[in-house]
């Protein structure tokens, strides 16, 4: 029993050590991919069912701790928004060209909806596809149709020919148009550039290079440049019309073989013909999020080529993006990542001053498949904190106007709202401030605390609980620039938690109330005496005064002892992150409460 206290004391020593650890910049990502309706969306369904889905989705994502989506929004040159340009996707209604009825644009669905809940979106763009080959029926405007001359085939693949000028003309184009239209706040290349084996392209374009060639003798050196030439169209026309919108690419995680030594795989440089190094020296990108959806160890070894990405990036911000599709069944067919690899990969990211996030591949194992338990570690531990997206010092680092006019009523017993008004010049998103202190904080000082944001959102208005604060909170709130540069902070507000008093007032009811084991992990089993026979309810609170579960519900009990136990999960049977809860029991109008540790 000594060794399991000892065990408990280290778990909690380290969630702690976590929490504290938390950056207060840091990019916590997750791709949405709507190409086959991979994470969203239900092409069968309703339009109002398709959106109720993608803002559950974006609710589980944002209490997962995650502040920015990179939103699929061109995947077979089509399009997941209204567009002058190229048809509606065939994975948004089932038949492309075809509007969802009735109607609405989901992209402008979801930057509204992102933007609400704090968070950037990136929409991320597919730059050649033109067809998988999946068969369905392309739109009379679709590019098969009216631009063949623009396309080639590789196996069951059509895609677009990136030696030819007017292909990036047509793609900067498509873009822009979604950039001066719609609020974005990124625009997002995945690594399909040149196909993957077994479709590689071999001679298709030999008649490009014959009359395109800008002098180059070398296909191969010809064929990056043509991704080179793109990727420095898309920045110019990018930085010219809006400096503010942040412009990535996700490489193939391989740059070449052997590099660094000993790994060995297919390779984006000799095989898709991408040459990242090439866009960081020429600072053609914003970040870089290579694909690293490897575990440590092995010829792919996340360590080796995390480490080389750190001595690449070269002034520019790098993001690494995680397999966690490999974390479950539903997403891989193949020996899954053991429930630590994830986790282990996101720890030893910020062990790196030069990796300022993570992404994960796909949204749906956050919000819906199990994933090793992902959704739970990133809320309780790893993302228990929001977090502002990293400043890019590249960009405007102009502070913005502050808001004004913050207030709060009390709208329940333990519940604040907290009201606010935008400056006259606008605003991006807030950061909200909760300092615990017996006397007026610093600001400044205080917000950089990553432990004292206590929230990001769109909103100017947030409900918080100030719970059992033995001293005053106080509550500010300062605007955030599209390039989290933060600006002065409005007049701060404090208040003591109601809580406090409710708890203090508490008359014993019972000889004794008391849990054990305490702390516990995988259950505790309450007790308490009655003195004589009377109505019980038992439950069991967290820490902020919210009811998680109730164990006895207005039972009538006989004098004596009384014994109930407790598994760690709320009223739904979800079970709960680790943290201080309360046994709260009452009888006969009266009430006791105990403190229970739970570590998971």
């Amino acid at each position: 029993m000594c060794w399991q206290r000892a065990k408990v004391v280290v778990l909690l020593a380290l969630l702690v050590a976590a929490a504290e650890a938390q950056p207060k910049y840091e990019l916590r990502a997750a791709w949405i991919a709507t190409v086959i309706n991979l994470d969203w969306p239900d092409r069968d369904a309703h339009p109002v069912a398709q959106q109720s889905a993608l803002v559950q989705m974006l609710d589980k994502l944002k209490a997962a701790g995650i502040n920015a989506v990179f939103f699929q929004v061109r995947s077979e040159a089509d399009a997941m928004y209204d567009s002058g340009l190229e048809p509606w996707s065939y994975w948004l209604t089932g038949s492309q060209g075809t509007a969802p009825d009735p109607y609405y644009d989901p992209l402008a669905f979801a930057v509204e909806e992102a933007h609400r809940r704090g968070m950037e979106l990136h929409a991320w763009f597919n730059p050649y596809r033109v067809s998988r080959g999946s068969g369905y029926a392309t739109d009379p405007d679709h590019i098969t149709h009216t631009h063949p001359d623009m396309l080639y085939q590789a196996g069951p693949l059509t895609l677009m020919d990136p030696g030819q000028a007017v292909v990036r003309d047509y793609i900067t184009n498509v873009i822009m148009d979604v950039a001066r239209r719609y609020d974005i706040d990124g625009v997002h290349f995945d690594d399909y550039f040149y196909p993957y084996p077994p479709n590689e392209i071999t001679t298709q374009d030999s008649y490009t290079f014959s009359t395109e060639s800008r002098g180059f003798t070398s296909l191969k050196d010809w064929r990056r440049d043509n991704v080179n030439l793109l990727i420095a169209q898309i920045a110019d026309s990018l930085r010219a019309y809006d400096r503010s919108i942040k412009w990535g690419i996700s490489p193939f995680g391989i740059y070449r073989n052997n590099v660094p030594e000993g790994i060995v795989g297919l390779d984006a440089y000799d095989v898709i013909f991408a040459d990242p190094l090439a866009w960081l020296e020429a600072g053609t990108v914003d970040y870089l999020v290579p694909q690293l959806y490897w575990p440590f160890g092995g010829d792919q070894d996340y360590h080796k080529l995390a480490r080389w990405w750190v001595e690449q990036i070269s002034g520019r911000q790098l993001y690494i993006g995680h397999g966690l599709y490999r974390t479950d069944p539903n997403t891989f067919s193949g020996t899954l990542f053991s429930a630590d690899e994830i986790p282990e990969q996101i720890y030893f990211n910020r062990g790196y001053l030069d990796i300022l996030g993570s992404v994960f591949f796909r949204a749906k194992n956050i919000t819906e498949y199990y994933s090793q338990n992902i959704f739970e570690r990133l809320r309780t531990e790893f993302y228990k904190h929001p977090a502002l997206t990293p400043s890019m010092p590249y960009k405007d680092l102009t502070s913005p106007d502050a808001p004004t006019g913050l207030a709060y009523t009390w709208t329940g017993d333990t519940e604040a709202t907290f009201t606010w008004s935008p400056p006259d010049s606008g605003a991006g998103l807030y950061a909200v401030y909760r300092v615990r202190s017996p006397v007026p904080p610093d600001l400044d000082q205080a917000s950089q605390e990553a432990t004292n944001l206590l929230a990001v959102t769109g909103d100017t208005t947030l409900v918080d609980y100030p719970g059992l604060a033995p001293d005053p909170y106080y509550y500010f709130v300062r605007n955030v620039s599209r390039n989290s540069v933060e600006s002065d902070a409005t007049t701060p507000v404090h208040l003591y938690g109601r809580a406090t008093a409710v708890f203090n007032e508490v008359r014993k009811v019972a000889a004794h109330l008391s849990s054990y084991p305490n702390p516990f992990q995988d259950f505790t089993q309450i007790e308490f005496r009655l003195e004589s026979g009377t109505t019980v309810t038992l439950r069991i609170l967290n820490a902020l005064g919210a009811d998680m579960v109730t164990l006895v519900r207005q039972r009538q009990l006989n004098a004596g002892l009384h014994r109930y136990s407790w598994d760690g999960a709320d009223a739904g049977g979800v079970r709960l992150s680790s943290g201080v809860y309360f046994v709260l029991l009452e009888a006969a109008g009266q009430r006791t409460v105990k403190p229970v540790a739970l570590i998971r």
